[in-house]
């Protein structure tokens, strides 16, 4: 047994109440010792009176003070020249041994000449049955292995002796070893240090032993070891310093030829991590794996110095140290043990779509839209309404996406709206022709809507009959067939996301799959309507209060992440209107302007819209049913309203407010949106399309209809429930008949095509080149002139901006555009041709007005012909289908490419957005674990009213 034993107690406070409590036991702990400390010498690292009082009552030789940052290999090295004995006993404040720890320890120490120090059982601060760590190991690339760690001590593990290292507190060192192998490694960050001093004493030719009937009690709070894991930051901080230790031992152990290699692998090595962490749903991780490789790659003299106390020391190889590392099956059975604990859980219920009715109803919605839009199913292009074609190629469908100039307008440079992005990923599903992706978005819009809705019903009901029922209503909303009829792209984009919006969102905050899920959803359904924003910053409001409240912040990092890919979409567009003045402006819908026919905002108009009806003619049965009385229209909807209404009296309660909630919010943004006028087609003003309001409020009405139907009847109504769903929805398909026969009856606005809104000799040379440029003069009514440049074969769907949609004070572009135009049609200039061709505008199109008959637009068409023949330089093409057509006939200056800082930003643009979007991929993607994890919960959202659910 060693004659003597210097004991170096570490205290690092930083502000802990609990520091001197654990101080006052770890003292009292060595005062208890069988075989006491020879010699005691306590570093207090910081300035606290309680500590300091504690240490100089100790009995301590010497009480050492430093920094309040001074790390424990750093504090104990201060130590080292006041070291007198045969043995140094390292312990932090939170350290509190057993009575017979220190004669074990010792004991053990002197039986074994060859070992360099002992180490021994780390249990609970305050629960001795738990081990927190007894032997530590190493994989092949570095990574630290805890052999017991968290574990319940049955003795299992009271014959383990020889390992590979161990957690550097309570550990009783030779004296001799620790000065030849200069103590602990700063460079470690307070991590493996152990491990660390483990291997290089057997490089050294020494052994290290465990002693598991020696306990030493550790509360996780003190300077020596990695911090318990109680909150995100002490995890995080954990994380960080394990990182930085594996990383810097790397380098530290390998041959100098690896050296090299290994430092310029950090970076590269930190971004493959990332991507790893991301679909394993480590999102936490992500930071310290990058500050911990910043921090190695710089810190080149540590690891020359780490490398220098190996290579002064060893005398053993590294092959002797390999039969001690963990290797890969050791880890694979370890993970295999920690599955089938995983698996015993219980495991929710199947799905049963099939079973269910789901694939039924999917099925019969496919029929049904056959039977509704047969014409589709031969159409190429679907145009009419505020649809139009898309680019011919997918890379200009991305192009359109992208910051920079945009393909319509005299010199619009901006941001592209976020639903370009969207048409470009739709556009994208059908390469070779991207227009037909509309087409058979169109035909499937109905199975797909059903299946949205079946969907979400498994958020509130495992009743097979109640989901058909919410599938049905969704696929037969008045709003979405309204806009499927009517050719209201972003409408019905929102209506077929919402749901799935609904599905991942409501449980969000349990898993980040769910999470990474919904942030993409809610990007492109803010996207298609940006109108709905609002009410989507309330909602996400009241979750992240509720989760802090009802969850103590378990899952508000899930919750916060939903909204930063639509914040990151949206900032280049914020940005621009901002420095436009007109805030509002970023709620006008995207893609096409069109004034198609809607509600006002009068009460008439409010009082269909609280029907679910966003347009004047009762969703078409005025003229379903012409001259009759049709008032009792909007009376369809109220089997829905009231079944919603009943739900805050069911046992589920808070779904049934949570749900008239959101169906309250859609309501408002609709009854708001109405009255709302921040977008224009040309000399005619556009309010805000109230139909994606009413989705939002049609999604919460008929969930909280079937809560009712689910939780609401007592057991002996419990019959009347199919009956009740029944007569709601039989009522909900009455109401879309007229929708559903619009194409038969010619009612709709669908129309085949057109390919181009341009004559089909621009359109020809626009595929071929999209800086094409052809300047759009249109008569209006009133004898005003709308004047617009559009680039490339056509004017597109992804191609629109709001930027010139919503804009109300005219930039420079616009002006000389304006001047362009009445120098054309006027006399009072001889250079507007040549301006064109310097611009590269090379075609010159008088389209049709939209009223041909009113007597301004009649007399302008006519003075403008005139005028337009008469120039020089503009060759007459002809009439068209689309206007009287003009070529310039000088030489055409090719489109001025953008300035190089409209490069940079795009540059920077697309790279910040795409990895927001790589990201939310990677957390979307499911794992096994994560499979595992979601059998364990319940699919639907709080069954009743329980925290976490």
């Amino acid at each position: 047994m060693p004659s003597r034993v210097h004991a170096l107690l570490v205290v690092r406070p930083e502000g802990r109440p609990a520091a001197a409590f654990h101080l006052r036991r770890t003292l009292a702990a060595l005062q208890e010792q069988r075989r006491p400390v020879d010699v005691l010498t306590i570093v207090v690292c910081g300035d606290d009176p309680a500590v300091h009082e504690l240490a100089a009552g100790s009995g301590a030789e010497s009480v050492i003070t430093a920094s309040a940052g001074t790390s424990f290999a750093a504090a104990t090295a201060l130590a080292t020249h006041r070291l007198d004995g045969d043995a140094v006993w390292l312990l932090a404040q939170d350290t509190a041994p057993e009575p017979e720890a220190l004669t074990r320890l010792a004991g053990a120490l002197e039986l074994a000449p060859s070992v360099a120090f002992v180490a021994p059982k780390l249990v609970r601060w305050d629960n001795r049955s738990e081990i927190v760590s007894l032997g530590v190991s190493m994989t092949g690339t570095g990574r630290s292995i805890g052999l017991a760690d968290d574990e319940l001590d049955q003795g299992q593990h009271d014959v383990t002796h020889d390992v590979l290292g161990s957690d550097v507190r309570g550990i009783l060192v030779r004296a001799d070893a620790w000065r030849d192998l200069a103590g602990l490694d700063p460079a470690l960050a307070g991590a493996d240090e152990g491990l660390d001093l483990a291997v290089r004493a057997r490089l050294a030719g020494a052994r290290i032993s465990l002693v598991p009937t020696a306990l030493v009690a550790v509360a996780g709070d003190g300077v020596a070891g990695l911090p318990a894991p109680r909150n995100g930051r002490a995890r995080r901080r954990g994380a960080r310093a394990v990182r930085t230790a594996q990383l810097h031992r790397r380098l530290a152990y390998a041959p100098a030829a690896a050296v090299l290699p290994h430092w310029l692998s950090l970076i590269p090595l930190a971004l493959w991590l990332s991507a790893v962490f991301l679909v394993r749903k480590q999102p936490g991780l992500v930071l310290p794996q990058w500050a911990a490789a910043v921090v190695v790659a710089v810190r080149i003299p540590s690891i020359a110095r780490s490398r220098s106390r190996i290579r002064r020391n060893r005398r053993a190889s590294w092959a002797q140290i390999a039969p001690l590392r963990v290797t890969g099956h050791h880890l694979r059975q370890r993970l295999d043990e920690d599955r089938d604990v995983v698996d015993s859980a219980p495991v929710r219920e199947d799905l049963r779509f099939f079973s269910g009715g789901g694939a039924w109803l999917v099925i019969g919605a496919l029929a049904v839209s056959v039977a509704a839009f047969p014409a589709l199913l031969a159409w190429p292009v679907l145009g009419g309404g505020a649809l139009e074609p898309l680019r011919t190629t997918v890379a200009q469908l991305w192009a359109d996406a992208a910051y920079g100039l945009r393909p319509i307008g005299w010199e619009t440079i901006g941001a592209a709206d976020p639903f370009s992005a969207l048409v470009a990923v739709l556009g994208s599903l059908s390469p070779f022709e991207p227009s037909r992706a509309l087409v058979v978005l169109w035909i499937l819009a109905l199975p797909l809507a059903a299946l949205g809705g079946w969907f979400a019903a498994v958020r509130v009901t495992d009743r097979g009959a109640l989901r058909v029922m919410v599938g049905t209503m969704w696929a037969l909303a008045p709003m979405f067939l309204v806009a499927l009829v009517d050719g209201r792209p972003t409408a019905v984009l929102v209506h077929l996301l919402l749901p799935w919006l609904f599905y991942a969102g409501s449980i969000a905050h349990r898993t980040w799959v769910a999470s990474g899920v919904a942030s993409l959803l809610l990007a492109a359904v803010v996207a298609c309507a940006p109108s709905l924003a609002p009410a989507f910053a309330v909602l996400w409001t009241a979750a992240i209060i509720l989760s802090v409240v009802m969850r103590g912040g378990n899952g508000v990092a899930r919750l916060i992440w939903l909204v930063v890919p639509t914040v990151v979409m949206f900032a280049p567009l914020i940005i621009d209107q901002v420095r436009a003045g007109d805030v509002f402006a970023l709620f006008a819908d995207p893609g096409v302007p069109w004034a198609g026919p809607q509600v006002g905002a009068d009460p008439t108009g409010r009082g269909l819209l609280a029907a679910g009806i966003p347009t004047p003619d009762m969703a078409g049965w005025e003229g379903f049913l012409p001259g009759a009385t049709i008032w009792w229209v909007p009376l369809l909807s109220a089997p829905v309203a009231v079944l919603a209404l009943f739900a805050p009296l069911t046992q589920r309660w808070a779904a049934g407010v949570t749900l008239l909630v959101v169906s309250a919010l859609g309501f408002g943004t609709a009854f708001l949106a109405v009255g709302i006028v921040v977008a224009f087609d040309q000399a005619l003003s556009i309010a805000v399309w109230p139909g994606s309001g009413l989705s939002l409020a049609w999604i919460g009405a008929v969930g909280a209809a079937a809560v009712s139907l689910d939780a609401g009847l007592a057991p002996r109504l419990a019959a009347a429930r199919g009956s009740l769903a029944l007569v709601a929805t039989l009522a909900v398909i009455v109401l879309a008949v007229p929708s559903l026969t619009a194409m038969a009856r010619e009612a709709s606005n669908l129309t085949n095509g057109p390919e181009s809104t341009l004559p089909a000799y621009v359109a020809a040379e626009g595929r071929d080149d999209p800086n094409v440029g052809t300047l759009v003069l249109t008569p209006q009514s009133d004898g005003g002139l709308s004047a617009e440049v559009v680039w490339g074969a056509s004017e597109t769907l992804g191609g629109q901006t709001t930027l010139m949609s919503t804009r109300t004070v005219p930039s420079a572009a616009d002006r000389e555009l304006a001047d362009v135009a009445v120098d054309l049609v006027t006399s009072t200039a001889d250079d507007a041709v040549d301006r064109l061709a310097a611009h590269g505008v090379g075609f010159v199109l008088l389209a049709t007005p939209a009223d041909p008959e009113a007597s301004g637009a009649r007399e302008l068409q006519l003075s403008a012909t005139t005028a337009l023949d008469q120039r020089d330089g503009l060759d007459p093409v002809g009439d068209t289908s689309k206007g009287v057509l003009w070529r310039v006939a000088d030489d055409i200056t090719p489109r001025a490419d953008a300035p190089l800082w409209v490069a940079q930003v795009a540059a920077g643009v697309g790279a910040a957005q795409l990895l927001v979007v790589v990201i939310a991929l990677l957390l979307a993607l499911p794992t096994a674990a994560s499979r595992r994890g979601a059998r364990r919960t319940s699919r639907i959202v709080g069954p009743y009213w329980q925290e976490g659910t």
